[in-house]
């Protein structure tokens, strides 16, 4: 029961994750670094102190009891994690719901799954598994196999993006992709699922704030919502600075009192797409603590938002008007890489 429960949860964040760019396309007016702020402050700032207060009243205490160096470190891991939220939606915004997340999801994934081991093997940590460790024994091999497999479903799904781009005229591939460029995608792409994989190792490197939560009594349940606090500190530092440099740069700060943009909406639709974003990690935090294995949790979570942003994409037909043969090579790399998900999962198992 203890593992349908965290299956369940996974795949409720899952859908958050894989949903939360939605309300962003109902925007109308406003400059891509206008609204990803509001969502941004929403979701890193806002929301993340009412759900640990609700469910950790004592958070606070929790925080600045702990040790500089396990927060000022979680804090890092969110600052680099952060670069990739940044790259993810520039990501999204190029290459759209479907390619843009199997391609920033799949390198999550894989890099997820392995750049803990790579730190523990420059500090050794008892109990935790090294890369060196990976290479001796079949389960980390099967990892590494994963890792490989999924690199090659990313390049399936680059393929496919390329036959589109080939096929498809300018207006039609901006029909569903207002700014669809696939070059600047694949390459914001790559950079933003390699470094959001650091998200996985924030949540290692902050579980002594999740286990100072249990021990004073709070449920096991909602006690990684303390050390989500910390890794979305470095999330909103990095966002911020960077939409506050573009928004200064295109004089976009001036769409929150453009009257001729729907303002009120605008704010509406942005702060619930960053409030979507952040329950992802609500669900995931509690999957977590049910099945009690941090790389297999992952791997579970991306998946389930690989599944559900390309659900999004045939929603939002960003492969109307190509080839048989494009539409089956997406859908192969998807396969692909949902397989690879599956491989890194046995592997970290053993």
């Amino acid at each position: 029961m203890q593992a349908i429960l965290g299956v369940l949860f996974h795949s409720l964040g899952g859908v958050a994750a894989g949903s939360f760019y939605m309300p962003y396309n109902k925007v109308k007016g406003w400059a891509w670094e206008s609204y990803w702020m509001v969502g941004g402050v929403m979701s890193w700032l806002i929301v993340p102190p009412i759900a640990a207060w609700l469910t950790v009243p004592g958070f606070t205490e929790i925080i600045s009891s702990s040790s500089n160096s396990i927060l000022s470190f979680t804090f890092l891991m969110g600052l680099l994690w952060g670069v990739g939220g940044l790259s993810y939606g520039l990501g999204v915004r190029f290459l759209g719901m479907s390619l843009g997340n199997s391609v920033v999801l799949g390198f999550c994934a894989a890099f997820g799954a392995i750049v803990p081991s790579v730190y523990y093997n420059i500090v050794p940590t008892e109990g935790k598994v090294s890369f060196t460790d990976m290479l001796k024994n079949s389960g980390g091999q099967i990892v590494l196999l994963g890792v490989l497999v999924c690199v090659i479903g990313i390049s399936v799904c680059g393929k496919a993006g390329i036959m589109k781009e080939n096929e498809l005229s300018e207006d039609k591939k901006k029909e569903s992709i207002l700014e669809f460029n696939l070059v600047k995608g694949l390459i914001v792409a790559v950079l933003s699922g390699i470094l959001s994989s650091f998200f996985s190792f924030g949540i290692e490197v902050g579980k002594p704030l999740a286990d100072a939560a249990v021990k004073a009594g709070y449920n096991h349940l909602f006690a990684n919502n303390v050390t989500f606090i910390v890794i979305l500190w470095g999330g909103l530092t990095t966002n911020f600075f960077w939409t506050t440099i573009l928004s200064l740069k295109n004089k976009s700060y001036k769409d929150f009192t453009n009257p001729n943009t729907p303002i009120s909406k605008n704010l509406l639709f942005s702060a619930l797409a960053g409030t979507i974003w952040f329950l992802q990690f609500f669900f995931y935090g509690m999957g977590e603590s049910k099945l009690g294995n941090g790389a297999s949790s992952w791997i579970l979570h991306m998946s389930t938002i690989i599944l559900t942003a390309n659900l999004w994409g045939i929603y939002r037909k960003e492969w109307h008007g190509v080839a048989k043969k494009t539409k089956l090579t997406i859908a192969a790399g998807i396969i692909v890489i949902l397989f690879s998900i599956v491989l890194v999962g046995i592997g970290n198992f053993f």
